[in-house]
């Protein structure tokens, strides 16, 4: 028999867990993934897993590496399978001189035998079934124990997985030594009838720094608090229903009233989307700062009430966690496919304000910036997160606030402001050329500043007419309003190879590790390439400037369409074939490898040669 060439790696590996959902393995994998974490390793989960309750197959995706990266890279190392169902595939998809690591207590079906792989059985059933009598107890134990054996088989440190165990159990101390016996059996096992470390495995770092390992969805959650929200009005949908959960556990410990115990914060699960939205809408109008949180179908529903707040101008903030549609699509999958859903919601001429978070630390900062940004702006904005970065733990700087820091209410007239005033108050009246008015709230003034709120046409005072005039001087308003929203919004962020390169690279949200990481695979075949993150709607000026620099443009996108694409198309009048789009839209977060192989190919197709630009470019840059 040809001996197999194992892939030999210390501190560089991806590895996959298969498994059963429902059987209580998603804690175990997370510890997986905690312990490796805290042995200062850098360390990427992902965790895929279905839209029904309990039976389905569900998989749980780690990736280890020495460099920071935590995109995903593409390949399996190691697979873990306590799952028949799932075995013939997951056999398939690790790579050659990789390990799969199965339940043997059943013999292997030999027509699943592959030659450029090694087998590692486990009798995981059979060790519960000697061990245990309770049923639920072998299930649960039996995620435990696989994870005992990895400890040996690829060097996890077993006194940093105890001390997880305590954390884990801390109030229920009962169920620690448990968990630890359970730990230990698998360790045992590994080190009596294997080899131990295999040629895949880790070592103690100190990469980690002072990153964090948190979830998006509980950033922004933190960030909605901090950001000074007081109501949530929500309906629960995949994946963004954890957003408002955080933000309710985050409330219980910072937002009640230290003398009297009562809450300063209200949060109402309301009957559909479209009640959600409206009740955002109207603590926003009574100078509350209020949110929602909702994914692809949600925004469909409360599409037309966007359009009445855009058209009121009412501040509103939403954050949208997107999933894999159309429809209902695949829930538990994730995407970046809402964007011409948000950036034009509603019927009409509508423009909604975009921001793209990258990293959880950024859903902290941009939720928290997103009120600010609705209240300057008198608008709806929304914040486009999707299920990777909301539902993932993912390492991150730590969350950092200015306690010195104020809101920024916008322009608001105070009842001191209208008794000074002399000339007639209109709402909808551009004082100070910025197509921004000023605005009061309700019960300001017994007498003055008052106004109607409609969704149907006005003049600059509130006062109903259909006269088209009146009816285009305000919406020439309200786009010269959308340019003044560029000075507010996040600016892109744009990174120059060493003397600069005639490729560029767009991206956002998400696609940012993955696309950093394959220009560092690029750069070491030899090819410069820059890079500009978007990270807000309306486009900046350094987009247009980064955009007009590069003879050769590729645009990183999760979905089908290429909406960014689209819209940066539409609002910079840019020639469609000047953006080359590179799209994954499979419900995975797109991979490094992806992006590299898709540059290089069209490059190698087009016989183009990535030069270094002859000239410094007027493009900011963040390094």
């Amino acid at each position: 028999m040809t001996a197999i060439n194992t892939i030999s790696s210390v501190n560089d590996l991806v590895i996959k867990f298969a498994n059963v959902n429902g059987t209580g393995s998603a804690s175990a994998n997370n510890m997986f993934a905690k312990a490796v974490f805290r042995m200062g390793l850098s360390v990427s989960p992902k965790n895929i897993f279905p839209s029904n309750i309990q039976g389905l197959p569900t998989w749980y995706e780690v990736r280890v590496n020495d460099k920071g990266y935590i995109g995903r890279r593409g390949g399996i190392d190691i697979m873990v399978c306590v799952n028949p169902q799932s075995m013939a595939k997951d056999i398939q998809e690790v790579s050659a001189g990789g390990y799969f690591i199965y339940d043997n207590t059943k013999p292997l079906d030999l027509r699943l035998v592959r030659n450029d792989i090694t087998f590692i059985g486990l009798p995981l059933t059979r060790i519960c079934l000697e061990e245990y009598s309770d049923d639920r107890q072998r299930q649960l134990f039996k995620n435990v124990i696989y994870v005992g054996a990895l400890a040996a088989l690829i060097n996890i440190e077993f006194d940093v997985l105890t001390g997880l165990i305590a954390d884990q159990f801390e109030g229920k101390e009962k169920l620690v030594a448990p968990n630890i016996h359970a730990m230990e059996l698998g360790f045992q096992y590994a080190q009596n009838h294997f080899s131990c470390p295999l040629s895949i495995s880790l070592q103690r770092r100190d990469n980690r720094g002072d990153k964090i390992l948190i979830d998006g969805n509980t950033a922004c959650g933190l960030g909605a608090v901090y950001g000074g929200a007081t109501m949530a009005g929500w309906y629960p949908i995949t994946p963004s229903t954890s957003v408002v959960e955080g933000y309710e556990k985050y409330c219980k410990r910072l937002r009640i009233d230290p003398g009297t115990g009562k809450k300063n914060y209200a949060i109402v699960q309301a009957e559909d989307e479209l009640a959600a939205i409206g009740m955002v809408i109207g603590a926003s109008w009574n100078g509350a700062r209020a949110f929602t949180a909702t994914s692809g179908p949600g925004i469909s529903l409360m599409s037309e009430f966007l359009g009445l707040a855009y058209f009121a101008e009412i501040p509103t903030v939403l954050i949208d966690v997107q999933r894999a549609g159309p429809s209902t699509g695949m829930p538990t999958r994730t995407q970046q496919s809402d964007i011409m859903a948000c950036a034009y919601a509603s019927h009409g001429d509508t423009k909604h304000v975009l921001v793209f978070p990258s990293t959880p630390k950024e859903c902290f900062e941009m939720t928290a910036q997103a009120f600010d940004l609705a209240e300057q702006l008198q608008t709806p904005v929304i914040m486009l997160t999707d299920l990777d970065l909301g539902m993932n733990d993912t390492m991150s700087d730590p969350l950092d606030w200015d306690d010195s820091r104020e809101y920024k209410r916008g322009k608001v007239f105070t009842s001191e402001d209208l008794e000074s005033m002399s000339e007639r108050f209109g709402r909808y009246l551009d004082v100070d050329g910025d197509g921004i008015p000023y605005r009061t709230y309700p019960g300001t003034h017994p007498t003055k500043g008052s106004f109607f709120t409609r969704g149907t046409s006005r003049d600059e005072y509130a006062v109903y007419t259909e006269d088209g005039s009146e009816y285009v001087k305000n919406m020439e308003r309200l786009l010269h309003k959308w340019e003044t929203a560029k000075g507010y919004v996040p600016a892109a962020e744009v990174v120059l190879a060493q003397g600069g390169s005639s490729v560029g690279v767009l991206h956002f949200g998400t696609s940012r590790d993955a696309t950093m990481e394959a220009i560092d695979y690029l750069r070491e075949e030899g090819m410069e390439v820059d890079s500009c993150r978007i990270r807000a709607f309306p486009f900046t000026q350094e987009i247009e400037d980064f955009i007009a620099s590069h003879q050769t443009l590729f645009i990183v996108e999760q979905n089908r369409d290429a909406q960014m694409r689209s819209l940066l198309v539409n609002d910079c009048e840019i020639d469609p074939k000047r953006l080359i789009p590179v799209l994954n839209y499979d419900g995975m977060p797109v991979t490094a490898k992806f992006i590299q192989g898709k540059i290089v190919d069209h490059i190698d197709r087009a016989k183009v040669t990535p030069l270094r630009a002859d000239s410094a470019t007027n493009t900011s840059v963040n390094h």
